[in-house]
Formats: structure tokens, sequence, C-alpha cells
């Protein structure tokens, strides 16, 4: 799954790139799209009682973008061991083909408590998804 994202005027700096802190919200906006494209969702997660803090977030930029330029923001999961979780991220200028960033976000699955649950024991059906997911 990927998701193109169009870079609004506000999100860049004087310097007219993208700011470097727009980055992290545009993983956010990647990952919940893509939770959304594998049936997943943050709803449904939350139904069965279950929610996915983020832990730390990191990125190396490799080349900006500017004003009115897209990205196209490919998230896949790098590690699962069913408590925790990295989503890794790989953005690229749609117009160039140019990788502008790689990044990854790491995460854990909690209870509505926060405390740290396993989706192997918790649900199964999840955990075989996200297993199902996870790049070699």
């Amino acid at each position: 799954m990927e998701l193109e994202r169009k870079i609004n005027y506000y999100e860049t700096d004087r310097m007219g790139i993208v700011h470097h802190s727009n980055y992290i919200r545009y993983m956010e906006e990647a990952r919940c799209k893509w939770l959304e494209n594998i049936g997943m969702p943050f709803e449904l997660l939350e139904e069965n009682g279950i929610t996915i803090p983020v832990l730390a977030v990191s990125c190396e930029y490799k080349y900006h973008v500017t004003y009115g330029d897209t990205v196209i923001i490919r998230p896949y999961v790098k590690e699962y061991n069913g408590v925790r979780m990295t989503v890794g991220y790989e953005f690229k200028d749609k117009k160039t083909g140019k990788l502008v960033l790689t990044g990854e976000t790491k995460h854990c699955f909690t209870n509505r408590e926060l405390k740290p649950v396993s989706l192997k024991k918790h649900n199964p059906e999840f955990n075989d998804k996200f297993q199902s997911l996870l790049e070699k």
C-alpha cells in the first residue's frame, strides 16, 4: 500500500522546503491509512481493547521536496513479535522517483489501561494479520 501526499504551502519553511517536523505527521497519516487498507483501522483495534502507542520515531532525510510536490509514502512492517512492532517508511518524490526519506516508528500493543499485551494471546486473529505483513 502506498499513500500519495501533496505538499501544502504551510508545511514549508523559509527556504521553501518541507519542514522536517512534518514528516512525523506524514508517517502517522500513512500508518492510519495503511491500517485502514489492511482491514485493521484504529477503530477496530480500539473496539477490541487495543491501542498502539508510539514509543520512538526516527528518520533520515535524503532529499528535499517543496510546495506542490507529491510524495509517495510506503509503510511496511519491519519488526513484529506480538507485543512490539516497528513500522518502516519510504518516501519518494512522485515526479522524479528520488528517495526523499526513510524512517520508522516503534510501537507496542496495549490494553485500555496502557499495559502491554501480547496479541498472540489477546487476539490471535490480529496477531496473524500483523505477522503476515512482516517483510523479511
